[in-house]
C-alpha cells in the first residue's frame, strides 16, 4: 500500500470515535422509569424467566442476533501472526460486513493465547453470550482442531470463515465454471497452490461436491504433496497423491482446474497455456493474483478466471457467504453449521448468478446486461437478492437436517421479513461508488485552493471514481498539497487569472457575451466574469471540457448556482431548477426535495420539482415512492399550503398516473404506513415504502433535513440540483472530505446519465 493509501486508512480508522463499532441501546432510554426497566429493578423479570427457562434467552437479550467473531491474530490477512490487539480493526471490520449486509450485531473478542486448549476454554467459557461464533485469522493447522473441537462441545453455530468462506464461494464459482465448459465433476483434474486453512477446506468441498480423490492435487511452498514425501501435517497428507508432479508446472500440464491461494505472480502464461481446453482458473491471491487478470487472458481466449479482486469480473468475495449464512443459522436456532448448510449456500449462490440480473445491480456496476456465462459465474457482492437466497437456503438445510430449534413454517414470510429487517437500500453509495468506478469522468473543481477539496480530490482519482480538474492558484494548491502530503501528480490544474489563459478567457467571455448581452451583460463584463472561477468551471463543463462542476464549500449558495444558470442553463423540458438532498437512513435513503433553491413554488412549479426529483431517483435505480406533505391530511385543513400539495396530486395523477404519489399528508403518516393504512386505506402510498418527500417551501425542507442531520443522527448527501442540462452540485458550506467525495461521486453518476 502506498503512502497515501496508508495515511487515508489510519485517517479513517482514528477519526472521531476511535474503530468503527459502537453499542447503541434497542430500546428506549430517555427517562427514569426507562432506566428502571433496563437495569434495576426491571431487569430482574427477564433473569428470573431465564434462571426458570434457560431457552428464554433468546426471547428477553440480543443474544439470538449476536455472533462472537474471534481471533488470537495468528493468521491475520496477508499479515501472518501480528497478535491479538494487531487483530482488532480486522475483527471490528468484520462485524460492520456482519451488520450491513445481514443486520447481525457483533462483538469482537480477541485472545492472547496461541494454546489450543486456552483458546478453546476461553472461547466456550464466553458461550452464553452468544447466538453464533465466526472464527477467525487463525493459522493452520491449530484452526482445523480449534474449530472441530468447539463445534463437538457447543450447540451453537460455529464457522471458522478462512476455512470456509472461500470454499463455499469458490464452490458455487466452479459449479458454474463446469456448466459454462461442459465438463463433468467427476472427470476434471484439479490443482491446489496453497495448503494452508483455506485451501484444505476448498480441496474437501469440492471433493464433496463430486471431484475424484485421485484428480485433485495440491501444492505447497516446497511443492506438490505426493505419497513418499515426508510430511509431518496430517491435514496435508490426507491429500498425498502417487504421482510423478513434483512442481506446480508439472501439475498444471493437462489440469482443467487450477485454485491458487497462496501468493502473487508465481503463475507464468506458459504454465497457462499448459492446461487443459476452457481452463477454469481461480487466481485468489490478494491483492497481486497468481497471475495477472491481464496475463491470463492474453494467454488463452478459452480461460474462464476469477480473482479476489472487485475490479475485475467474478470476484471470490467471502461476504457472498458468511453473512446469510449465519443469518439463516440464526434465524431456525440451528445448534451447528453444517456440511448440509455449507452446501446448500453454495447451491443457492451458484443459482443465483443464473438468474436475470435486476437492473439495480446492473446500474450499481454500470453494465447493460449482466448474464450467466464466463465472465459472470458468481453473483455480485452488492446484489440484494444474496439474503433471500442464501439465508433461507440454510435454514431449510437446517431444518431438514435436524439441527434447527426453531424451525420457520412459512419461508415466503420469512423472505418478506428478510427484506423488511435490511430496509429497501442500504447500499446506495456502494452501488453508486461502483457505477462511477466504471466509467469515471472529468470532474471540474472551482475552489482547488482548498484543503478538503484537494484532499476529496485525491481520493476520488486513487479511487478511480473521477478525473479532477483543478481550478485555482497553482502555486498555491502546490504550497498545500506539499504541506498535507497530498500527491496530485498528473492532474490538470488551471489558473483563470494567469496570463496562460489569457486566450480562452477572451473566446469563453465572447461565448458568454453571445448568450448574455440582452440581459444587460457588455462584452468586457463577460470576459471579467470568466476570471471568476465558477463561471469559468461552468464554461469548461459547457464546453465539453469537463464532465460535471463541483463548487460552493466556500460560497454561498446563490453564488454558485447563479453562473451555472448563465452558463450552462436549465434543460429545455423544465422550467425550474430544485435542490435534492439524500438523507441517508438505517433502512435505506430518504429523498428531500425541494431543500434549497424555490422559496415558496407554485403549484405548477411543485409539479415540476416533483417530476424532476422522481427522475432523479429513478436514475438511481430506485422506485420513487412520493409524499407530498403538509401539516394537513388529505382535506383536514384549507389552509394555502394544505391546498397547493392536494391540487399538485391531483395533476400529478392525470398527468403521469404509473407515478406511485399522494397528498396532501402529514410527515408521521407518510413514514408510518401502519398508521396511514389504518387512517387513510384509500391512498395510493398505502403497502407502498414511502422514499421521496416533497416540501410546500423551502423552509420545510431545508429545516426538515437539517434537523434529520443533526437530531436523527443520519448522514445527508447533497444538495444535488436538479434540471441543469449538464451536471452542476452545491456543496455545503463547511462539508467534510467525505461528504464532497459522496457529491463527486453522485456528479459522475449523474454524468453519465447526461452522455
Amino acid at each position: 500500500m502506498n503512502e497515501y493509501k496508508k495515511k487515508q486508512a489510519l485517517e479513517y480508522h482514528a477519526n472521531g470515535r476511535p474503530g468503527k463499532i459502537e453499542v447503541v441501546s434497542s430500546k428506549p432510554t430517555s427517562t427514569q422509569r426507562d432506566l428502571s426497566m433496563a437495569y434495576s429493578p426491571g431487569v430482574a423479570e427477564p433473569c428470573l424467566e431465564i434462571a426458570a427457562n434457560p431457552e428464554d434467552v433468546y426471547k428477553y437479550t440480543a443474544k439470538g442476533n449476536l455472533v462472537a467473531v474471534i481471533s488470537n491474530g495468528t493468521a491475520v490477512l496477508g499479515l501472518g501472526n501480528i497478535g491479538p490487539e494487531a487483530s482488532k480493526p480486522v475483527m471490528e471490520g468484520k462485524g460492520v460486513l456482519f451488520k450491513i449486509f445481514a443486520d447481525i450485531d457483533v462483538f469482537d473478542i480477541e485472545i492472547d493465547s496461541t494454546k489450543i486448549d486456552d483458546f478453546v476454554a476461553t472461547v466456550k467459557a464466553i458461550s452464553p453470550t452468544f447466538g453464533g461464533i465466526n472464527l477467525e485469522d487463525i493459522k493452520a493447522p491449530e484452526c482445523f482442531e480449534i474449530e472441530k473441537r468447539l463445534k463437538e462441545e457447543l450447540k451453537i453455530p460455529i464457522m471458522h470463515d478462512d476455512q470456509h468462506g472461500t470454499a463455499i464461494i469458490t464452490g458455487s464459482a466452479l459449479l458454474n465454471a463446469l456448466e459454462i465448459s461442459k465438463k463433468n465433476i467427476s472427470d476434471v483434474r484439479v490443482v491446489f497452490n496453497g495448503a494452508g486453512a483455506s485451501a484444505i477446506s476448498c480441496a474437501r468441498l469440492y471433493l464433496q461436491l463430486g471431484v475424484k480423490s485421485e484428480n485433485l492435487l495440491m501444492c505447497d511452498s516446497t511443492g506438490v504433496i505426493y505419497e513418499g514425501r515426508e510430511e509431518f501435517d496430517v491435514q496435508k497428507q490426507f491429500f498425498a497423491r502417487k504421482t510423478s508432479a513434483r512442481t506446480l508446472t508439472d501439475a498444471l500440464k493437462g489440469a482443467d482446474v487450477f485454485v491458487g491461494l497462496s501468493k502473487g505472480n508465481i503463475v507464468s502464461q506458459e504454465m497457462i497455456k499448459s492446461m487443459a481446453p476452457n481452463a477454469i482458473v481461480f487466481a485468489l491471491a490478494n491483492p497481486d493474483p497468481e497471475i495477472s487478470y491481464d496475463d491470463a487472458v492474453a494467454a488463452r481466449e478459452d480461460i474462464i478466471l476469477a480473482t479476489g479482486r472487485s475490479d475485475y469480473p467474478n470476484q471470490v468475495n467471502n461476504v457472498l457467504g458468511f453473512p446469510f449464512i449465519f443469518r439463516g443459522a440464526l434465524d431456525v436456532r440451528a445448534t451447528c453449521i453444517n456440511e448440509e448448510m455449507k452446501l446448500a449456500a453454495v447451491y443457492a449462490i451458484a443459482d443465483l448468478a443464473k438468474q436475470n440480473v435486476p437492473e439495480l445491480v446492473n446500474m450499481a456496476y454500470n453494465k447493460v446486461n449482466l448474464q450467466f456465462g464466463k465472465d459472470y459465474i458468481i453473483p455480485k457482492p452488492l446484489d440484494p437478492r444474496l439474503i433471500t437466497s442464501v439465508a433461507p437456503a440454510v435454514a431449510k438445510a437446517a431444518m431438514d437436517s435436524g439441527v434447527a430449534l426453531n424451525p420457520i413454517e412459512d419461508m415466503e414470510l420469512y423472505k418478506e421479513e428478510l427484506l423488511r429487517r435490511m430496509g429497501n437500500d442500504n447500499k446506495l453509495m456502494d452501488r453508486v461508488t461502483n457505477r462511477a468506478k466504471t466509467n469515471p469522468k472529468r470532474v471540474v473543481f472551482a475552489e482547488a485552493d482548498n484543503y478538503k477539496i484537494l484532499k476529496a480530490a485525491q481520493v476520488v482519482y486513487n479511487d478511480g471514481i473521477a478525473t479532477p480538474i483543478l481550478l485555482g492558484n497553482e502555486h498555491k494548491i502546490r504550497e498545500i498539497c506539499n504541506e498535507h502530503q497530498i500527491n496530485l501528480n498528473g492532474l490538470t490544474i488551471i489558473d483563470p487569472r494567469s496570463e496562460e489563459e489569457e486566450a480562452r478567457i477572451n473566446h469563453f467571455g465572447e461565448m458568454l457575451y453571445e448568450k448574455r448581452k440582452r440581459r444587460g451583460l457588455t462584452l468586457y463584463e463577460a470576459r471579467q466574469l470568466m476570471r471568476s472561477r465558477n463561471y469559468f468551471g461552468a464554461m469548461l463543463v459547457h464546453t465539453g471540457e469537463g464532465d460535471a462542476l463541483i463548487s460552493g464549500l466556500t460560497r454561498k449558495y446563490p453564488d454558485t448556482v447563479r453562473p451555472a444558470l448563465q452558463v450552462i442553463g436549465i434543460r429545455d423540458d423544465v422550467k425550474r431548477v430544485a435542490g435534492l438532498y439524500i438523507i441517508v437512513t438505517k433502512n435505506g435513503p430518504v429523498f428531500f426535495s425541494d431543500t434549497t433553491v424555490n422559496f415558496d413554488p407554485t403549484t405548477e412549479e411543485l409539479v415540476d420539482i416533483t417530476i424532476l426529483t422522481a427522475e432523479a431517483v429513478s436514475n438511481l435505480n430506485i422506485t420513487p415512492k412520493v409524499a407530498l406533505l403538509s401539516y394537513s391530511n388529505f382535506g383536514s385543513s384549507e389552509g394555502p399550503d394544505a391546498i397547493k400539495m392536494r391540487e399538485v396530486a391531483r395533476i400529478l395523477h392525470q398527468k403521469m398516473p404509473n407515478l406511485i404519489v399522494d397528498g396532501e399528508v402529514q410527515a408521521n403518516f407518510a413514514l408510518n404506513n401502519q398508521m396511514l393504512q389504518e387512517q387513510f386505506p384509500f391512498s395510493h402510498l398505502v403497502n407502498n415504502k414511502v422514499n421521496t418527500l416533497i416540501f410546500p417551501n423551502l423552509a420545510a425542507g431545508n429545516i426538515s433535513y437539517k434537523l434529520m442531520q443533526e437530531l436523527g443522527g443520519s448522514e445527508a448527501i447533497g444538495p444535488l440540483l436538479l434540471g441543469m442540462k449538464k451536471p452542476v452540485h452545491v456543496l455545503q458550506l463547511g462539508s467534510s472530505v467525505r461528504e464532497i467525495v459522496n457529491m463527486v461521486t453522485l456528479a459522475v453518476v449523474d454524468a453519465q446519465a447526461h452522455t
